[in-house]
């Protein structure tokens, strides 16, 4: 927000497009930390509440969507800023590249596995290099990795190799670099804001809605946990670090995956080293090349 405000405040104007894989979710706002609404009525956002949480939103349809967002962004002579961190995502719209075909029949027999550890072991088989690209116990990648590699014939990882490629582009990539120290104090923080703000009635409100939360949105940080609280599972504060903790390692996981692009350029974000944050949106864009 900081550098959209900058940049229209010279009258470049500014855009912002969510590639965050959870706020494109509507009603899911305190435990994905939306923009509030006066954030988005000074500077438009895009795919942000465009499905509801009964549906399967995935990488296709944000790619389709999000593309032509950046379409009218341009028709309308806009800067467009990309935002979020959903790995996948941002890579999709800045290297343009398209995730492999779906294959239903093989993706519901896969389904019908209870056992995840089960479908690991298959995927080990067939697709090893898959495997250790995955979270240990994420059955929905486990799954879309083993199905991808049965319905098209060829490993998984094999249509993914681009992933290891990072072609030149015009886009300016930026990377907030927190210490781990400061990055798991501002999760534990975060958590608790997001608790006091109502976060277990959001979830709560989530679960009266006739068919219940899908498969992806039901994977948000935070929500299983508290879901898993609101089902008899886990204590309120068991529910509450879980949560610390998932965040803490989803946030590793992210540094690790934007550490691999040779074109992000790190930048401390405020707070480290006594920066604001207009000091550090003023940094990023004087810093762009030539």
């Amino acid at each position: 927000m900081a550098l959209a405000r900058l940049w229209n405040s010279t009258g470049r104007s500014t855009e912002i497009v969510s590639c965050d894989s959870m706020q494109v979710y509507r009603r899911m706002d305190i435990g994905t930390a939306k923009p509030g609404a006066d954030e988005r009525r000074e500077v438009p956002h895009h795919m942000i509440d465009v499905a509801e949480p009964t549906e399967d939103h995935d990488l296709p349809r944000f790619l389709e969507a999000a593309r032509r967002a950046l379409e009218g962004i341009r028709a309308r002579g806009a800067n467009a800023l990309l935002v979020g961190g959903t790995g996948l995502y941002v890579r999709g719209l800045v290297d343009g590249f398209d995730p492999p075909p779906h294959f239903p029949e093989v993706a519901a027999e896969l389904e019908s596995v209870a056992d995840t550890d089960e479908l690991a072991r298959r995927l080990a088989e067939l697709d090893p290099r898959a495997l250790e690209r995955i979270p240990p116990g994420n059955r929905r990648r486990i799954v879309r990795a083993l199905e991808v590699t049965i319905g098209s014939g060829t490993p998984f990882s094999e249509h993914g190799s681009s992933f290891d490629d990072f072609p030149a582009t015009d886009v300016e990539l930026y990377a907030l670099g927190p210490s781990r120290a400061s990055m798991t104090t501002s999760i534990r923080e975060r958590v608790d804001a997001q608790m006091e703000a109502g976060f277990l009635d959001e979830v709560a409100s989530l679960l009266e809605v006739p068919g219940g939360l899908s498969r992806n949105a039901s994977q948000a940080l935070g929500y299983r946990d508290l879901i898993a609280h609101l089902e008899g599972r886990r204590t309120l504060e068991e529910a509450v670090e879980d949560t610390k903790v998932r965040t803490r390692r989803f946030a590793v996981r992210q540094v690790r995956w934007f550490s691999r692009d040779p074109r992000i350029r790190w930048v401390a974000p405020p707070g480290d080293g006594g920066r604001s944050v207009d000091s550090v949106a003023a940094g990023i864009a004087g810093g762009f090349r030539k």
